[in-house]
């Protein structure tokens, strides 16, 4: 019997008590015997082999439940071209870039790094959605196997999408029902399988038909739903539906099935959601560092939809330490709470602008926009060159076309609503 002492206590015990000053857990093996009050469990168990919790916090290991082991080795990478305007370009310029060189070796290194951190920081339950274009066939049985090294409890999928053909389509069909087959043969409970696809833009209703054929209901999805606002306009526009509703078409949804991100979801489509019984993994660090909204998690949650948390991706804070373990100085980030701020180029906002001429790029500046819930943009008058230096001035006849050029845009704009 093994006893951890000398810690504040947090249970998940519903019936009893949720918290002790000075608790205590003891264990046999990898079972949990009992938690309570330290004076109570020494009394009870004398000659237990006890552990020091040095007074830390004694609680229930935390759950990722929306994470991305291919973009474990990222941290901090910056490659050469790619500055990104919107949410499109940060997928295709840095994720998909990444995953379309990503081998079996790249994706063990990477599980590995990701196992680590998981232990660093309290996390044992992993939900991963993977993507390693350059070497799919194996890539999930790669990364059980680095599971098992570890120890951490993991439910894995491959992320199936059109965007680099139909052969490498097929290959991620097979390689989430490969993987399926395996986990119910081996019956392991530290392993387990859902069926990945990317994102209702990537993945054509053919996709989607051939995915619910390869799964045969045996077990749930785990999909990216209304991340950025052109899962939204794709569509609408290709299909007629909103997201939520197109995976209700084809048999998606259920108590078994992980809906990522879930930003840009309306009324109705919640309404489904917690019809259906789907969970909603709320992902808030990327959200931010995407500037792609905020999920609605309080109407969420007001209607009873079970919800997960997850990381998706690094954070600002992850990136400063990096900074920090490469300096001898002190680096103090002047904020981590401004992000960076973009609209989708299929938003009306930004096609008002396109289709007058008028030249869009993303400003040098950090902006309270990017604290906004919505999409916005700045449009000023003068040479943005010439913002916030020490002589910064705006001539009179800029300051006229600017107001001309506003009053045409807001009447473009009108067009679009």
């Amino acid at each position: 019997m093994n006893l951890v002492i000398n810690g504040r206590l947090i249970t998940r015990d519903e019936g009893g008590k949720g918290y002790y000053e000075h608790g205590a857990v003891a264990y046999e093996g990898a079972t949990i015997t009992e938690v309570g009050q330290e004076s109570a469990l020494r009394a009870k168990y004398p000659q237990a082999h006890i552990i020091d919790a040095k007074g830390g916090v004694i609680m229930p290991a935390f759950i990722n439940a929306h994470t991305h082991i291919y973009s474990a080795l990222a941290r901090g990478l910056s490659i050469v071209g790619n500055n990104p305007t919107n949410f499109y370009e940060v997928l295709d310029g840095t994720w998909w870039a990444i995953d379309r060189k990503l081998t079996l070796e790249g994706t063990r290194a990477s599980a590995d790094a990701l196992y680590m951190d998981c232990i660093k920081q309290g996390v044992t339950t992993i939900f991963d959605h993977h993507a390693s274009y350059a070497e799919i066939p194996g890539s999930l049985h790669t990364i059980a196997e680095s599971a098992k090294k570890f120890g951490i409890r993991s439910c894995l999928c491959y992320e199936v999408s059109d965007r680099d053909g139909e052969e490498k389509c097929l290959q991620a069909i097979q390689e989430n029902a490969d993987f399926i087959t395996e986990c119910q043969k081996n019956q392991d409970p530290m392993l387990a399988a859902m069926f990945g696809g990317h994102a209702l833009f990537t993945i054509s209703d053919k996709t989607f038909d051939r995915m619910v054929a390869a799964n045969n209901g045996r077990t749930g999805y785990h999909i990216h739903v209304s991340e950025g606002m052109n899962d939204v306009y794709d569509s609408l526009q290709n299909y007629g539906r909103r997201p939520v509703q197109r995976l209700q078409d084809h048999g998606i949804l259920g108590p078994k099935t992980i809906l990522g991100h879930c930003i840009h979801v309306n009324t109705a489509e919640m309404d489904i959601i917690k019809e259906t019984g789907t969970m909603v993994v709320n992902n808030p660090e990327s959200n931010m560092g995407n500037a792609i909204g905020i999920c609605p998690v309080l109407q969420l949650h007001k209607r009873g939809i079970l919800l997960g948390m997850g990381t998706d991706a690094y954070t600002n804070e992850e990136t400063v330490e990096i900074v920090r373990r490469h300096m001898r100085s002190e680096a103090v980030p002047r904020s981590t709470r401004i992000r960076a701020s973009a609209v989708a180029p299929e938003h009306p906002l930004v096609g008002a602008a396109a289709a007058l001429g008028v030249e869009r790029f993303v400003s040098p500046t950090t902006s309270d926009m990017a604290l906004m819930a919505f999409p916005s943009l700045k449009m000023g008058a003068g040479d943005s060159a010439r913002s916030h230096t020490a002589d910064e001035y705006v001539l009179r006849s800029e300051v006229e076309q600017g107001v001309e050029g506003y009053i045409r845009y807001i009447a473009e704009l009108a067009k679009r609503y």
